[in-house]
């Protein structure tokens, strides 16, 4: 395990937050495929597996980068759903082939999927040392009937948790984070904010005003600013961090 703090000792927290896919629980692309075989065989889709999920990555990459405009908020899309952008990427690829498929029924899959998720061995342990010393929050880029059932999977018990899909916006927008701070009643300047995406999580945190947290379990390097203000390789260092401010 390894901290490294790139801007000194950071303020000690009185709130700590969360991503959570990628963060809390695993997200891999080996797991999205296996649902993507089971949504071949239950319409006899014509298509291989890596094949068809190359075809509905293109569209659901495409749906990332225009869903939010971060220099004009305003001139963001409409708010869509996990479950909607899935399904119109489906219906897409089916548009593609020629295929008469049930694009809704292979979104509902695709989004029962991510109820799915195995946790990291150190999340529940890394929760457990900091409960009672800091409020505990949740902000994920996720609709609500994926994310809440598996927090729950795990027994996993907040302050607060909030979704994309509830606040109806995603992460890095500014309003994403505004949304988690007031369901913590916690001033910006006093949260830290850990996840894995230096998109996401290290650039939304670090307009909003927090401490961010980047964990970097794969050993990646920092290849875009700004920087995180603290970078761990596992869950439970956070809690070390925490006493070495407080001692």
């Amino acid at each position: 395990m390894a901290v490294t703090l790139r801007s000194g000792q950071p303020v000690l927290p009185e709130a700590i937050a969360f991503d959570c896919y990628d963060t809390l629980f695993l997200n891999s692309h080996d797991d999205w495929k296996l649902s993507f075989a089971e949504i071949i065989a239950a319409q006899d889709i014509p298509l291989e597996t890596e094949e068809f999920w190359t075809y509905w990555r293109k569209y659901e990459v495409n749906f990332r980068k225009v869903r939010t405009d971060l220099g004009r908020p305003y001139n963001s899309p409409p708010f869509k759903s996990y479950r909607q952008a899935w399904t119109e990427c489906f219906q897409q690829v089916f548009d593609d082939i020629n295929f008469d498929g049930d694009a809704n029924l292979a979104g509902d899959r695709a989004s029962l999927h991510m109820t799915d998720r195995p946790v990291f061995p150190e999340t529940v342990e890394a929760l457990n040392l900091l409960k009672g010393r800091v409020k505990l929050g949740v902000f994920s880029n996720a609709d609500d009937d994926g994310l809440l059932p598996l927090l729950a999977s795990e027994g996993l018990e907040f302050d607060f948790v909030a979704s994309s899909q509830s606040a109806q916006v995603y992460k890095p927008a500014l309003a994403a984070f505004e949304h988690l701070y007031t369901g913590l009643e916690t001033d910006p300047s006093k949260i830290w904010y850990v996840g894995d995406k230096l998109f996401d999580d290290v650039l939304g945190g670090y307009r909003s005003g927090a401490t961010t947290v980047w964990i970097n379990r794969n050993n990646e390097e920092v290849d875009r600013e700004p920087e995180p203000d603290i970078e761990i390789t596992d869950l439970r260092e956070l809690s070390g961090i925490l006493e070495h401010i407080d001692g």
